[in-house]
């Protein structure tokens, strides 16, 4: 053996040090036989806009970072924040070890090659490759890509289990992919009691316990056309720099609307939001309180943290047990403290096995994650698309009608309340509740018939805490398509939805202040049953979302259906809350929830077809997650216009002109 034996740790969605099994590895066992390590971020070009680093006057090898579908930008701003925010503090925390990271640009492929024949340039004889195994289609593509490049170039290549999820895969009951329940309940039952299921989290390498870092002046350069900044705030500026444009005509942000996210990413910043949790009781009365709307306290929050790998599934419920359990003495003043597990307690371990079981669903169905037929292989061609080879069987509406629909769902203003806010909510702060997602969804796919996977593809681009499995599963499972046993008869009603979730319209006048004047809830929540008689008093003459609906619901207020759920009431300064549905982040799951029955909902100007919504049992419409950093977002600064390509908006939807065929489904 060389001397010197170099290890790269190609590091993903692990963005952390603690809990980490090939830090732990490389710390606690003697006999790796690696001298000195190499941990190598890549930021992929096909899943986020790289243009930002370009140097001046330079053009990019690689196309935009756009969704197949609609077109959008793979990554927003919110959640490009995020990452930029969790890639540093990843890279703060090795140097504390006494190790650093290094961050390139590009493929897999590109990145590895250089690095490996600069290091052995150096004399430096690179041994292996490692790097953590993940479910998404892209993923496994980009762990075939790694593997055969090490081959081609005799460096031995490692993929170790990925140990961020809640049950350890080498734990479940299960001998294949196949042999996972199509159902979660019955995947539920083979693995209670939850509790006793996790393994126990990895320590934190101590300092100077990983093999030696490489000296910078070994490491190749980046090299033309991109440059990475060394300060944080140069590198943030760069990832956002293309990403910043805002949908046309889009409403601001509402005076005094706060995002319910604001979050800093990062190891350390997931450490302190779970603590947070527990000692404020927010855990304790998760169960009630994860059906919120407004407020960073309705739900943990976590789920953008265990997107990024930042935290895993196993450590929260760790710190769930020393909680229960009464052995940690820095929450001994929580509620509950020493008590043994609650119902909040429960409802969180319950929406992380939901987690869990959304990544074995994309191990199971691979690329079926991405089609319109789903899970279900679905194949009636029953939705509306502005794409004319996808286009509804009978679909009487132009492409261009449809896009003009797609546009209004998007920026908040189809005349339905509750659809509006949250919509605003996602654009300004990359984040909205559960609850809200799954109205979106249902009234997206199932009142107004048109593709799930625009939606997909938009809460791929804007959600902080998006994840590849929990966001197209879920938007699989509130369309029908995916493994909700109820399929289609599950449909929400976003008016009788309102009135459970937003008692006081609260939340829709938060983000529509358009409707801020109006007194009467059933009002607020569609202002096109507003009297005419009040439309010039209220400002509601020449509002489209009062004049031109996307979708009206006949609903009456004395005849709404009587429900045996609790409405969630904010409460009031330092509440407690738990989350409204899990990870995805911990946007934790969510709720459970069946569909709501309506009266004669009626045809639209946009000749929506009429819709029998379902009242029957009490359904799961898990949620997809969202979280943003803060400040709710106010850096847009109109279309971006350097780089290549369309000059399309961020988050603008699919125009007739945008016919790009679809590539290899990825995420």
């Amino acid at each position: 053996m060389s001397k010197n034996n170099l290890l790269i740790y190609v590091v993903r969605h692990d963005l952390r040090v603690s809990d980490n099994p090939i830090l732990h590895h490389l710390a606690s066992t003697p006999d790796h036989g690696f001298t000195n390590v190499l941990p190598l971020f890549a930021i992929l070009p096909y899943q986020i806009e790289v243009s930002g680093f370009l140097e001046e006057g330079a053009k990019s090898p690689y196309p935009e970072a756009r969704s197949d579908l609609g077109r959008y930008w793979r990554c927003g701003p919110h959640r490009a924040t995020f990452i930029a925010q969790s890639v540093w503090n990843l890279k703060d925390n090795l140097e504390k070890l006494g190790s650093d990271l290094t961050i390139r640009i590009g493929k897999y492929d590109e990145v590895l090659r250089t690095l490996i024949n600069g290091l052995r340039g150096e004399g430096l004889e690179v041994g292996g490759v490692w790097t953590i195994g993940e479910e998404g289609f892209e993923e496994k593509r980009d762990e075939k890509t790694m593997s055969e490049i090490c081959s081609s170039l005799n460096v031995d290549f490692r993929v170790w289990v990925d140990e961020k999820y809640f049950i350890d895969d080498r734990d479940l009951k299960l001998d294949g992919a196949q042999d996972l329940p199509d159902i979660f309940t019955t995947y539920r039952k083979m693995m209670e009691p939850l509790r006793e299921k996790p393994r126990t989290p990895l320590p934190t390498p101590a300092k100077d316990a990983l093999p030696k870092p490489v000296d910078k002046s070994m490491i190749p350069s980046h090299g033309s056309p991109f440059h990475i900044p060394s300060s944080y705030d140069k590198f943030e500026e760069a990832l956002l720099r293309p990403v910043k444009a805002i949908l046309p005509g889009a409403p601001p942000l509402p005076e005094g609307a706060e995002s319910a996210h604001p979050f800093r990413g990062g190891e350390d910043h997931a450490h302190h939001r779970l603590y947070y949790l527990i000692k404020s009781g927010n855990v304790s009365s998760y169960k009630t309180s994860r059906n919120g709307l407004l407020g960073s306290d309705f739900s943990t929050k976590l789920s953008g943290y265990l997107a990024q790998g930042c935290i895993t599934a196993r450590q929260v419920h760790n710190k769930l047990m020393l909680y229960e359990d009464g052995k940690d003495d820095s929450l001994a003043e929580s509620q509950g403290y020493g008590d043994g597990e609650n119902e909040g307690t429960k409802a969180i371990r319950f929406e992380l096995l939901w987690r869990d079981y959304m990544r074995l669903c994309t191990r199971k169905f691979k690329a079926k994650l991405f089609l319109r037929s789903g899970f279900r292989d679905d194949s009636a061609n029953k939705w509306r698309s502005i794409k004319a080879e996808e286009m509804a069987d009978g679909q009487k509406q132009s492409a261009d009608e449809i896009s003009k629909i797609i546009q209004r769902v998007f920026n908040g203003t189809t005349g339905m309340g509750l659809i509006d806010a949250s919509q605003r909510e996602l654009l300004h702060t990359g984040y909205t509740s559960n609850r809200a997602r799954q109205n979106v969804a249902s009234f997206l796919a199932k009142h107004l018939n048109i593709d799930w996977r625009y939606g997909a593809e938009w809460y791929e681009m804007l959600l902080i805490d998006y994840d590849v499995s929990s966001n197209w599963a879920n938007w699989q499972y509130v369309a029908g398509v995916g493994n909700d046993p109820r399929g289609e008869a599950r449909i929400f009603n976003p008016v009788k939805q309102a009135f459970d979730y937003d008692k006081d319209g609260e939340y829709v006048r938060c983000w529509v202040p358009e409707v801020r004047e109006i007194e009467k809830l059933e009002h607020v929540f569609q202002a096109w049953t507003t009297p005419k008689d009040d439309w010039e008093r209220l400002g509601l003459t020449g509002l489209a979302m009062a004049e031109d609906p996307v979708k009206k619901i006949e609903f009456s207020v004395e005849g709404k259906p009587k429900s045996s759920r609790r409405p969630f009431v904010r409460r009031r300064g330092n509440g407690r809350g738990g989350n409204s549905r899990a990870p995805q982040g911990t946007n934790i799951p969510d709720g459970q929830d069946g569909g709501d029955k309506t009266t004669n909902e009626q045809r639209s100007n946009h000749g929506q077809h009429n819709v029998a919504e379902n009242s029957r049992g009490r359904g799961r419409g898990r949620g997809y997650n969202g979280g943003y950093r803060g400040r709710s977002y106010r850096g847009f600064r109109g279309p971006y216009r350097g780089g290549r390509g369309s000059s399309l908006n961020y988050g603008q939807p699919p125009m007739m002109v945008q016919q790009v065929a679809p590539t290899e489904q990825a995420q």
